[in-house]
């Protein structure tokens, strides 16, 4: 298989997947060898990138995803006209944003923090598959612990955790 059959595979992958798309899933599916994967994978993202169009393919959640381009987000958004359930309430992003940097932790850590009750917004989270149980803490009454998943990771568009903003990267938002 030529080089250019190889990324034209990988990138029908990409398309039709509409998730992340990681090189063993590629590998797993097409039998080419990681070592052919990886170049032709990046060399497609290089490509999109370059050629400024109206799609990319980025690097989200341990997989790669095809994504439109944000110089084109005000008309998408009128195109969409985004619906309020894929939006999060404020205090489901205030309870997701304490999970993902204090995880793994417990729905009455997540109170301590917030200062109201979150069971509610722990089982929309829930629901939603931005968070799960990752088991339980060893403390009486063995309460459950909760961390973010891959699904949180697409949906903010971060390749890990690491990419998360730094305490004092908000604190200097904060003063602009």
């Amino acid at each position: 298989m030529t080089n250019l059959n190889k990324k034209a595979l990988i990138e029908a992958l990409l398309f039709v997947s509409g998730e992340p798309v990681g090189i063993k899933d590629i590998n797993r599916v097409t039998e080419l060898s990681e070592d052919e994967i990886s170049p032709a994978l990046h060399e497609l993202v290089e490509e999109y990138r370059e050629r400024n169009g109206g799609c990319l393919i980025v690097e989200v959640a341990e997989g790669f995803r095809f994504v439109s381009n944000p110089e084109y987000a005000s008309w998408i958004r009128k195109l969409k006209k985004s619906t309020t359930s894929s939006r999060l309430s404020m205090a489901a992003l205030e309870s997701l944003s304490i999970i993902a940097y204090k995880q793994p932790i417990t729905r009455v850590e997540i109170e301590q923090l917030r200062g109201v009750n979150s069971d509610g917004v722990v089982k929309s989270l829930l629901e939603k598959r931005f968070i799960k149980i990752l088991g339980k803490k060893e403390v009486p009454g063995k309460p459950l612990l909760y961390g973010t998943t891959r699904e949180f990771l697409q949906y903010f568009g971060l390749k890990d955790l690491s990419e998360l903003p730094t305490l004092r990267e908000l604190q200097r938002d904060d003063s602009l």
